[in-house]
């Protein structure tokens, strides 16, 4: 068994007991099943649970799993109106265990696999729906300098690096050529917006999935996995929402594509979108597919990572990862068809 679905719980309650204060081992460790990027475990402890989430070992892309860059944007925002899990520990030395890890709280709610929510009655999907809504107005509406985050990502145009940087991933981890993605990543490069200058902290992968919420309730209690996180544009999380409701309902594309929304408490896209605008006080998005398209194209780079990871023989899912594999042309496509939308 692979490095990324076992824990040396020995080393981590080793470093915990000089580094964690309060903390009382031994530990157990459970892998969370979910993801394909950070491993993920479940820490039960003597003093309480914990999650640890750590880099995969081996050979891994530039700039990928940033589990250090996790942990600064968490702590920044803990107390703030972005709900995060508290951060604890943030290990540097990868002899401990064989990669870069940190250790956070272990947030009790419940967790959406998708946005239909089975068995949620429509009043509370609704809820649910509007405090994503809500969390992601606020997100975009941090003080990046008062939380110490002005720093946190690089000056410039977000889309044209983006572009460029998940274009580059996407060489470096192709294993087919596909048309339909090169035509997607010359018709961002060709059709790309000036910059407007509206530069916030972006999440990078905001969806229900990622996101913990009240056991008996509706109100989010954490946003989880903040790897893609950075200073960007937006509209690109708001982008990243609406791709994923455009994918296919069920396990593998958890979306919305064909639903009836409204008898199930749902709200449309030109709904959500609108809710956002009013949140934030703003008058319209213009060209909103082509950040659409955008978001269509960096998951399939992601995805394209993941299987290829699954190939090297370090993914933390490898069955998953190459069933995630087959929806590179899918992802492609509807990024098309995004731009060409509009």
């Amino acid at each position: 068994m692979t490095e990324t679905q076992t824990l040396d719980t020995g080393a981590v309650a080793t470093y915990l007991r000089d580094h964690l204060p309060g903390f009382d081992g031994p530990i157990t460790a459970q892998k969370f099943e979910g993801g394909q990027s950070n491993p993920t475990f479940l820490l039960k402890t003597g003093a309480g649970n914990y999650v640890l989430r750590r880099k995969p070992p081996g050979q891994l892309l530039k700039s990928a799993h940033a589990v250090d860059r996790e942990f600064r944007v968490q702590r920044a925002l803990f107390g703030s109106e972005v709900p995060v899990a508290r951060v604890h520990v943030l290990c540097e030395d990868a002899d401990v265990i064989g990669s870069d890890f940190y250790v956070m709280d272990h947030v009790e709610g419940r967790n959406f696999n998708e946005p239909l929510m089975q068995g949620v009655a429509a009043p509370e999907r609704t809820a649910v729906i509007d405090d994503m809504n809500r969390v992601l107005a606020a997100l975009h509406d941090v003080d990046i300098d008062a939380v110490g985050l002005s720093d946190y990502g690089s000056p410039g145009h977000y889309l044209e690096r983006q572009v460029g940087r998940w274009s580059k991933q996407y060489r470096a981890s192709e294993t087919q050529d596909l048309p339909d993605m090169n035509t997607l990543m010359d018709r961002l490069v060709d059709e790309m917006p000036d910059d407007d200058g509206q530069r916030t902290l972006v999440h990078g992968d905001y969806r229900i999935d990622n996101m913990i919420f009240e056991a008996e309730g509706t109100r989010c209690l954490a946003v989880l996995d903040w790897e893609l996180s950075t200073i960007g544009h937006p509209f690109a999380d708001l982008a990243s929402v609406i791709m994923q409701w455009q994918l296919p309902p069920g396990n593998q594309g958890r979306g919305l594509m064909g639903v009836d929304r409204e008898p199930l408490g749902l709200p449309s896209d030109a709904e959500f979108i609108a809710a956002y605008c009013e949140r934030r006080g703003l008058p319209r998005i213009d060209n909103f597919g082509y950040y659409l398209g955008f978001c269509f194209f960096r998951m399939a780079a992601i995805i394209q990572g993941v299987l290829r990871r699954a190939q090297d023989g370090n993914a933390s899912n490898p069955a998953k990862a190459r069933q995630l594999g087959t929806l590179v042309p899918v992802f492609a496509a509807n990024g098309l068809k995004a731009l060409d939308r509009g």
